[in-house]
């Protein structure tokens, strides 16, 4: 027979029961925190711990200055530009709102999807006329060509994924070790930081067509990946955003713990693990944070230089709108405006969350 005190303990059982659930599930929100919070996502953590049960009032105070408030700010952007807009004219008419931008959004979207279409049916018949000379014994005359159509937006940001990454690796590549040396030697940074401070402010478009003629006359047989254009396009990206890397990156390692650099030395480690082992996790931080910058100097670089260079990314489609003149190009340069806004958003957030996975203390 169950008695009451027993009944009160499977009730305090199961509350208890009930609270250690909640407590892990928080434990598993706290744990993702830092990289949602990095992602721009951070807003969704407290919306995650109401869902388990968490106080609710602070929670839904948190979502208000998270979620709510920026997209209240967006909304009167929007608002704002709307009423704005009609009032500027232009050689173009007036300047588009937020509604007409939005139509050349899906009528870029249509394009390509039309672009695609063309695609695979340019590939089938390209497929059935070869099978016909197969069966017609010419096997020797079939051949295969690349679809020549223009490229579509969709494409053209992919091109410029494709250029930054190219010339944010190579300023990467560049800029980390000539760092690590000056943070280590003073004779080094000496002897670099005249050049730094003398190269580090010119603008990419007096670079440029330097870098073309250099290009132009070692790089004669292009491939189909990298195409002459994209390597100009790439490497005015590296001479302009290497500097913000290099910097923090001598700066972190100069400003490593001289305790470390001295345990090292009577452990007699070799230069290249001290380098491994001791400076570079204490230097990481800063070391990400130029590559922050360095990839936003990068993105910000590479429209003009695709402007300059015709290389068929985002920096092309806006010089070819503008060249157009029709009474859609405003709308789709600011398209373009938008899109490179938002993409410029999304590598910094990745950049963040790499650098709270990587190190212990990375900014947000």
């Amino acid at each position: 027979m169950t008695t009451a005190s027993d009944y009160m303990s499977d009730v305090v059982s199961a509350e208890e029961r009930r609270t250690l659930k909640r407590e892990k599930r928080l434990m598993r929100i706290t744990r993702v925190a830092g990289p949602l919070t990095a992602l721009g996502l951070g807003w969704a953590v407290p919306i995650a711990k109401i869902a388990v049960g968490d106080d609710w009032r602070s929670n839904l105070k948190a979502v208000w200055q998270g979620l709510f408030v920026p997209l209240i700010g967006i909304l009167c952007f929007l608002a704002v530009w709307a009423v704005l807009a009609p009032q500027v004219h232009t050689s173009l008419g007036t300047v588009p709102g937020p509604t007409q931008v939005f139509d050349q959004v899906e009528a870029l979207y249509a394009d390509y999807q039309r672009a695609q279409a063309d695609k695979a049916a340019f590939f089938e018949r390209q497929e059935a006329r070869n099978q016909k000379l197969v069966a017609a014994g010419h096997a020797d005359r079939v051949r295969y060509r690349d679809y020549t159509g223009a490229p579509t937006y969709p494409e053209q940001i992919l091109t410029s994924l494709k250029t930054v990454f190219l010339g944010f690796v190579l300023a990467t590549i560049i800029a980390v070790p000539l760092g690590i040396a000056c943070g280590l030697s003073k004779t080094v940074n000496g002897a670099l930081n005249p050049l730094i401070q003398v190269f580090k402010p010119v603008s990419p478009l007096a670079w440029l067509p330097i870098v073309t003629m250099i290009v132009s006359a070692l790089y004669v047989h292009p491939t189909d990946g990298f195409s002459k254009s994209m390597v100009i396009s790439a490497i005015t990206v590296t001479l302009c955003s290497l500097w913000p890397t290099l910097v923090n990156t001598a700066l972190g390692v100069a400003s490593t713990d001289r305790d470390l650099v001295n345990v090292g030395k009577v452990l007699q480690l070799s230069t290249t693990k001290t380098i491994t082992k001791l400076v570079l996790p204490s230097a990481m931080p800063l070391i990400f944070t130029g590559l922050r910058l360095s990839l936003g100097v990068g993105w910000m670089v590479l429209i003009a230089a695709e402007m300059l260079a015709q290389n068929p990314g985002l920096g092309k489609f806006v010089w070819d709108e503008f060249q157009n003149g029709s009474s859609d190009s405003l709308a789709r340069i600011i398209v373009a405006v938008l899109t490179i806004g938002i993409v410029g958003f999304v590598l910094d957030r990745i950049m963040a969350a790499l650098q709270t996975a990587f190190t212990f203390n990375g900014t947000r």
